[in-house]
């Protein structure tokens, strides 16, 4: 299969035994062994399948399971009734436990062989619930590596593509005619860059030539599940190397195209601020520390807002309507490319408005600020600027940094030594009170 081309005449599976793989049912969530047990003892097929078989093999914790099974959507719901049918475009099932989600997909065919398929002129998919076996699934998916199947009544895995060895070559191949695969659903070409990215592997040559051939085919996409990729990309834990990606195939133009067009224009330290962001965020991950998308999306069209808010401020619009106007214009902009929901629009703006106020760190105005509920993430985006090449804020950043070790009282020390300087106050003089009228015999004469 050295030319990356796989179709149905040329599949034929190979089965892996218990014996001649890793893969321990100890290392499956007991949520996901439910799930597969149930199936199977209902008379189903039921198969793990996908990035948590692939992780398995590859000694990496699954971050979820996915089912495969040969149960309708309605069949899988009768059976859990912890289980909702979601998705019009490829419909499923959920199975709740509690917040653990698992998903349970039955075998897809063709979208032209049957109803329940629906696509445009173009070869792009609508609606892909056309129904067949576990051979008519696998061709439904995308990459090699993502079409293992993991077979619960034996423990063994079910390889139709090659995936065992793509996997130890470190290959990202697509299954079937890669021109075709792209066109079906043109976001491929963001999940191959976030698949070569999250495993470090090399896209093969014809996936790739294709890849680059219909990226243009993301102008189509909509906004919000550009958006929903933007997250995958960017917060799963390989940001840098996800952005690398799409750097290297062009695709950084289809998420964020006036950053796409300063990053050309040759804006180094606009590179450094985004990489030194882009690497936070991972290391928080590995760290299993919260993160907020508004963060990123603030780093990314930063240098764009405070560009259109100088031009305004320099028409005589002052400092704070000029911010806003300019993120207002900025957002609207990038609303026709990646949604931004507002629970992180929100966030995000509140973060940019909080930059000017970080400047003074004089008089009461300091104190309050620290009290503020987005300081945090203003502070943290005010240090970042500092380190990517704003070395005019440095002194402030090391300010704001210090002035948070302090208590209470340190605190208002330090805020009013830093505003007024260390002139010892000035003793009040006390008024000579004068003695009230008809109040002493001495004042009156008599004594």
């Amino acid at each position: 299969m050295a030319d990356g081309s796989i179709s149905e005449k040329t599949l034929v599976a190979r089965v892996y035994p218990r014996s001649e793989h890793p893969v321990s049912r100890s290392n499956i969530s007991k949520n996901a062994t439910k799930v597969l047990y149930r199936l199977k003892d209902a008379g189903y097929q039921a198969h793990l399948v996908g990035g948590g078989v692939r992780d398995l093999l590859m000694g990496i914790k699954p971050k979820d399971f996915d089912v495969a099974t040969d149960a309708s959507p309605e069949q899988v719901k009768s059976l859990f009734r912890n289980s909702r049918l979601v998705g019009r475009r490829f419909r499923l099932a959920h199975v709740l436990f509690g917040r653990d989600v698992i998903e349970v997909a039955t075998f897809r065919a063709d979208h032209s062989s049957g109803q329940g398929g629906e696509a445009e002129d173009s070869g792009r998919i609508l609606r892909d619930n056309v129904y067949g076996d576990l051979k008519d699934d696998v061709l439904r998916r995308d990459f090699t590596v993502n079409a293992l199947y993991y077979n619960i009544a034996d423990f063994s895995i079910i390889d139709y593509v090659g995936a065992m060895d793509d996997l130890k070559s470190n290959t990202l191949r697509l299954i079937g005619d890669p021109e075709k695969r792209f066109t079906e659903d043109p976001v491929r070409t963001l999940r191959a860059a976030r698949f070569a990215a999250k495993l470090n592997f090399s896209i093969h040559p014809e996936t790739e030539k294709y890849l680059v051939e219909h990226a243009y085919m993301l102008e189509e996409i909509p906004p919000a599940r550009l958006f929903e990729e933007a997250l995958k990309l960017l917060h799963t834990g390989h940001a840098t190397a996800s952005f690398e990606q799409l750097i290297k195939y062009d695709l950084l133009q289809y998420l964020f195209p006036l950053s796409d067009k300063r990053l050309k224009d040759g804006e180094q330290q606009y590179e450094r601020f985004i990489k030194q962001a882009l690497a936070n965020t991972d290391k928080r991950i590995h760290a299993n520390q919260s993160v907020n998308p508004a963060f990123l999306f603030a780093v990314f069209l930063w240098p764009m807002v405070w560009g259109r808010a100088e031009s305004l401020q320099s028409h005589g619009v002052s400092v704070y309507p000029a911010l806003q106007q300019a993120a207002d214009e900025i957002v609207a902009h990038q609303l026709y490319h990646t949604a931004i929901p507002k629970r992180f629009a929100v966030p995000m703006r509140e973060i940019w408005m909080m930059q000017p106020r970080l400047l003074n760190n004089k008089g009461p105005r300091a104190l309050k600020l620290l009290d503020s509920p987005r300081f945090r993430a203003a502070y943290d985006f005010f240090c970042l600027r500092a380190e990517s090449g704003e070395n005019k804020l440095k002194p402030l950043s090391k300010w704001w940094t210090e002035i948070q070790e302090k208590n209470p009282r340190e605190r208002i020390n330090r805020v009013r030594k830093d505003s007024y300087g260390e002139q010892p106050r000035r003793k009040r003089r006390r008024r000579n009170r004068q003695p009230k009228q008809g109040g002493g015999n001495e004042i009156n004469g008599n004594v």
